[in-house]
C-alpha cells in the first residue's frame, strides 16, 4: 500500500507539471499589410459581382468550360500539391504521436551452459516499457502548432494550382482560337490576292501592264501564302500544351480542337473585388501567411531545448527458467519512476538554431510582403492591360473597316486602269495587316481578362462555403448554386 501511494503521487506531480507547464516561444500574430482603398485601374469601368469560383463560365463557352473542368480531374500538378497535402497530414500525425507514450514489447529466450559447474540454463524473459516524455515547455505542442500550419500551406498550395492550372487552359484554349481566326483572315486574303494576281496576269497579256506588276502580285501571293504553316504549327502545338493540362498524351485532344471556332467574347464587366479581397482570396498570400505561423512555432521547438526534458518511465515483465511457469506472479518484475535530462552544455548550438529559426521566420515575414505587393501590382497590370486593350480594339475594328473600303476601292480603279497597281498592293498588305492586328487584339482581350482573374485568385472555393451552398440546396432555397461537380470528385 505503502509502495501505491508513492506511485499515486508521482502521478499527481507529473499531472501537475504538465497543467502548470508553458509554451516557450513566441505566439503567433497574423502579418498586417497595408490596402489600398480601390483600384487605379478600374476608373471608369463598369464593374459587377462576378462568380471567381467558375469566373471561366463568363465567356459562354462549353468547349473552355469542359476543358477546365477535366483538367481539374486529371491535371498531373494538381495530383501533386494533392500528394504534398496528404504528406502534410501525415507529418502532422507524426509531430502529435510526441503527446503520447511510446509502448515496446519484448521477448527473449536464451540456452547457457556454464563449464566449471558443468550446468545448463535456460532462460525465458518477456515484458513490456513505456516512456513518455511530459511536454512541460511546451517543444512538442509547438511542433504540433508548426505541422498544422504545414497543413494549411499545402492546401493554399493545392488552391495556387488551381487557380494557375484555371487560367492555364483557359489561355491555351483562347490563344488557339486566336491562330484558327488568324488563318482565317490569312486564307481570305490569300484568295483575294490570287484574284489579283490573275486579274494582273490577263492585263499583262492584254499588254496593260508590265512584268514587274505581274512579280509583285506573285510576291504578296507567295509571302501571305508562307504565314500559314507558322499558324497551324502554332496551332498543333497549343492543343498538345492543353492535351498535357489535362494529363493526356499531346495528340488526344487534336480531334476535338482541330475544328475553327471563334474566339471565347468577353464579359461585359469587370469583376467588383475590392483590394481588401485579395488577401483573403489569394491561395499564395494565403499560404505565405501560413508559413509565418509555421515558422513562429518553430522557433519555440527550438526554445525548448534550452530546458530539461521529463521523462516518465515505467516496464513490465517475467522472468522464468521454464515456458511453463513464465507468467506465474512470483515471477513477475516491474519498475515505474521519472527521469530527466538536460544537456547543459552545447558549444551554443541550441541558441544558434533559435536564431537560424528567427531568421527563417524573419524571411517568411518578407516574403509575405513581396508576395501581397506582387499580388496587388498583378492585379493592376491586368486592368491596364484590359482598358487599353478595349481601346486599341475599337481603334483596331475601325481600321480593318476602312482598309476593306480601300482595297476594293482600288481593286475596281486598278481593273479599270484608272491606278498604278502600286496602290492595289499597298492596300491588301495593309488590310492583312490590319486584320491580324485585330485578331490578336480580340484574342488580347479575353487573356488580359484571364489574367485578371487570376490575379484575383479566381478559381477556387473553400470548404466552408461549398457545405453552406449544398446545404442551401438541401434546404430548397431559391438562387442556391450546387456544389461544383468537379470539386474533390476523382476521375473514374
Amino acid at each position: 500500500m505503502r509502495r501505491l501511494n508513492r506511485i499515486s503521487l508521482c502521478v499527481f506531480y507529473i499531472f501537475l507539471l504538465i497543467i502548470t507547464g508553458c509554451t516557450v516561444g513566441p505566439n503567433y500574430k497574423p502579418p498586417q499589410a497595408a490596402v489600398p482603398s480601390s483600384w487605379i485601374g478600374t476608373a471608369g469601368q463598369t464593374t459587377a459581382a462576378v462568380d471567381l469560383v467558375h469566373w471561366w463560365t463568363g465567356f459562354n463557352d462549353p468547349n473552355l468550360t469542359s476543358l477546365i473542368e477535366r483538367a481539374v480531374n486529371s491535371n498531373l500538378d494538381l495530383k501533386q500539391a494533392q500528394s504534398r497535402l496528404r504528406q502534410a497530414r501525415a507529418a502532422r500525425k507524426i509531430a502529435s504521436a510526441g503527446l503520447w507514450p511510446t509502448l515496446d514489447s519484448t521477448g527473449k529466450y536464451t540456452h547457457s551452459r556454464t563449464e566449471s559447474i558443468a550446468t545448463t540454463r535456460d532462460l525465458w524473459q518477456s515484458g513490456m516499457d513505456a516512456v513518455w516524455e511530459i511536454d512541460i515547455f511546451g517543444g512538442v505542442r509547438r511542433n504540433v502548432e508548426a505541422a498544422e500550419s504545414d497543413i494549411k500551406a499545402a492546401v493554399e498550395d493545392q488552391r495556387d494550382v488551381l487557380v494557375t492550372l484555371s487560367a492555364e487552359v483557359a489561355l491555351n484554349y483562347i490563344g488557339l482560337r486566336g491562330y484558327q481566326q488568324e488563318i482565317v483572315f490569312a486564307q481570305n486574303n490569300l484568295q483575294a490576292q490570287k484574284h489579283t494576281a490573275e486579274l494582273t496576269r490577263q492585263r499583262f497579256s492584254s499588254g496593260l501592264v508590265g512584268a514587274l506588276d505581274v512579280a509583285n502580285a506573285d510576291a504578296q501571293v507567295g509571302s501571305t501564302a508562307s504565314q500559314i504553316p507558322l499558324l497551324e504549327t502554332s496551332v498543333q502545338q497549343t492543343i498538345y500544351n492543353l492535351s498535357v493540362l489535362l494529363g493526356l498524351e499531346p495528340a488526344a485532344l487534336l480531334q476535338e480542337l482541330s475544328p475553327v471556332s471563334i474566339i471565347p467574347v468577353t464579359p461585359p464587366a469587370l469583376p467588383a473585388e475590392l483590394p481588401s479581397d485579395l488577401l483573403r482570396r489569394r491561395p499564395d498570400i494565403r499560404r505565405a501567411e501560413a508559413q509565418i505561423h509555421a515558422a513562429t512555432a518553430r522557433i519555440g521547438v527550438a526554445t525548448a531545448d534550452l530546458f530539461p526534458k521529463f521523462n516518465l518511465a515505467g516496464s513490465l515483465g517475467y522472468q522464468s527458467n521454464a515456458l511453463d511457469t513464465l507468467l506465474k506472479s512470483q515471477n513477475s518484475l516491474w519498475s515505474l519512476g521519472p527521469s530527466f535530462s538536460w544537456q547543459f552544455f552545447n558549444a551554443g548550438s541550441v541558441r544558434a538554431n533559435i536564431e537560424v529559426k528567427k531568421a527563417l521566420t524573419e524571411q517568411a515575414l518578407l516574403t509575405y510582403q513581396k508576395t501581397v505587393l506582387t499580388a496587388f501590382k498583378d492585379v493592376e497590370n491586368a486592368l491596364v492591360a484590359y482598358s487599353k486593350e478595349q481601346q486599341r480594339h475599337k481603334a483596331l475594328e475601325d481600321t480593318v473597316a476602312a482598309n476593306r473600303k480601300a482595297v476594293d476601292l482600288a481593286t475596281q480603279l486598278y481593273s479599270q486602269g484608272q491606278t498604278e497597281f502600286l496602290s492595289v498592293l499597298d492596300s491588301q498588305r495593309s488590310l492583312f495587316s490590319a486584320e491580324d492586328s485585330f485578331v490578336r487584339s480580340t484574342r488580347d482581350l479575353s487573356t488580359d481578362l484571364v489574367a485578371l482573374y487570376k490575379a484575383l485568385g479566381g478559381g477556387w472555393e473553400d470548404e466552408e462555403s461549398i457545405a453552406i451552398k449544398v446545404k442551401d440546396k438541401d434546404k430548397g432555397e431559391p438562387n442556391s448554386p450546387a456544389k461544383p461537380k468537379w470539386f474533390g470528385k476523382k476521375k473514374k
